[in-house]
């Protein structure tokens, strides 16, 4: 390989690019561990706002954010086709599995890290705290790269490694501790 094709490759950067609201995000590919189309999500009682409930992926009970909530971001209007994009990127935050809510999945995008821009002050209701940086991508316009390990404090934190913890009650458990209070 030659020398300046080595240097190419050390000056990009791999992100999962989807939708969110009207804007376009990306995230290091190195953090996704997949991404999953279900919303068969459990709620939680008492839950903080941002935290949409719980996914059991495989035996696994994976935290689910709403980064709708979090950042007071419009879910987008999708068409049929569009909307069977929609579904989680499943990432790893801090040593735990942590699915993000997503509009649509768009594709994995190669970005030079030279086109990386400081993030402004405020950019579509998130603060710049959570961005990593900025990069204009011509005529599809610019694609906010998030920077995961900012999106929770260590109290956050704490409470999502809870729900880890959480053992979703099935519908007969439901039923049949009804059926006796009765």
């Amino acid at each position: 390989m030659s020398a300046d094709k080595a240097n190419m490759i050390g000056n990009t950067k791999q992100l999962v690019t989807f939708q969110l609201g009207e804007d376009r995000y990306g995230i290091d590919i190195m953090r996704v561990k997949e991404i999953y189309a279900s919303h068969m999500v459990r709620p939680i009682p008492h839950a903080p706002a941002y935290i949409e409930g719980v996914l059991n992926l495989r035996g696994e009970i994976i935290p689910i954010i709403n980064l709708h909530r979090r950042f007071g971001i419009a879910k987008a209007v999708l068409n049929e086709d569009d909307a069977m994009l929609s579904g989680f990127v499943i990432i790893d935050l801090a040593g735990m599995k942590v699915g993000v809510i997503i509009d649509k999945i768009l594709s994995v995008a190669e970005i030079n890290q030279s086109t990386i821009q400081p993030p402004p002050q405020m950019i579509t209701n998130i603060g710049a705290e959570y961005i990593e940086g900025v990069s204009s991508q011509d005529a599809a316009g610019y694609l906010v790269i998030l920077n995961i390990d900012r999106l929770f404090d260590v109290k956050e934190l704490g409470r999502l490694r809870m729900l880890r913890s959480f053992r979703a009650i099935s519908e007969e458990e439901l039923s049949k501790s009804s059926a006796t209070s009765k």
